[in-house]
């Protein structure tokens, strides 16, 4: 494999262990939500956070993909890739 696919796969499995990590808190808070009034407050930020990752998730694997089967616009799937890395990051930074 060449070294941006391994940088895109690493990054894809990062997202996707967020995404997972996040949904799971996501179900959490559902199951809990009556209970415990305070967590209202919190879900809306989380479910943002849920969408987010899953967004860069989905890039990311479209990306990888084009790289895999070197796909013409490979470089296209990495500019949308490293795009959203940079806004997820200023999102959460900022």
């Amino acid at each position: 494999m060449r070294p941006l696919t391994v940088i895109t796969g690493i990054l894809l499995g990062s997202c996707l262990a967020i995404t997972v990590s996040l949904a799971a808190v996501l179900f959490v808070f559902l199951v809990l939500g009556d209970d415990y009034p305070r967590l209202q407050h919190e879900f809306r930020p989380l479910l943002s956070s849920v969408l987010i990752f899953f967004g860069m998730t989905s890039i990311s694997a479209v990306s990888f993909y084009a790289l895999l089967i070197n796909h013409p616009a490979r470089w296209w799937g990495q500019a949308l890739m490293w795009s959203g890395l940079t806004v997820t990051g200023w999102y959460f930074w900022v």
